[in-house]
């Protein structure tokens, strides 16, 4: 069995921002491995976080965002339990992160049901012309529509798309990640991104 080191608790509490106790049980769980750690307070996180994700969100912050140059900015409401956690460092770092990324990332909406329907049917007709074009049997044309529309969303809802600072998760797995390291249900309620002559 590895000695776990005080520096090592450390290092590993610096990375995740997890508990003291949880980054020394976890080390040992992982015989030392520094990576084998994280990833195992990832995955307690993530499992933590589906734990609180019933729970009422009625506090929270509007954090507000403008680009350098004045030509774009972002407003993003962002719920916690309790007005505590609301006025944490962590808190309003998240949201300052999700507002930057709204405006890197220009997302059509939080989840599918927000997306203009008629965007949808447009994306769906280039995409039904596209495979006609290049001579697709009609039998399977839908099916693969189906799923160039389903990628689509992945790429233009908050939630499922790539986090910019870190394109190895998703927006949601952010989410999920911060509802574990700060112990409450969060939810992005709402944004809106402002941009000059868009």
């Amino acid at each position: 069995m590895a000695e776990i080191s005080a520096a090592m608790v450390k290092e590993l509490r610096e990375a995740t921002g997890s508990g003291i106790m949880d980054c020394k049980r976890v080390l040992a769980e992982a015989d030392g491995n520094m990576e084998k750690a994280f990833d195992l307070l990832r995955k307690k996180g993530l499992a933590k976080a589906a734990k609180r994700a019933g729970r009422s969100t009625s506090e929270g912050i509007v954090y507000s965002y403008i680009h350098t140059g004045a030509k774009l900015g972002v407003l993003v409401e962002v719920n916690c339990e309790s007005d505590f956690v609301a006025k944490t460092d962590d808190f309003i770092e998240f949201a300052k992160n999700i507002a930057m990324h709204i405006a890197a990332a220009n997302p059509a909406g939080l989840t599918p049901d927000d997306v203009d329907q008629s965007v949808v049917e447009k994306e769906r007709e280039i995409f039904r012309a596209q495979m006609l074009e290049e001579g697709k049997p009609e039998n399977i044309i839908d099916k693969i529509v189906d799923g160039k529309v389903e990628k689509f969303y992945k790429e233009v809802c908050l939630l499922s798309q790539q986090y910019v600072k870190d394109p190895q998760k998703t927006i949601e797995e952010f989410l999920k990640e911060t509802i574990g390291k700060i112990g409450e249900n969060i939810q992005i309620r709402r944004f809106a991104r402002f941009q000059i002559g868009a």
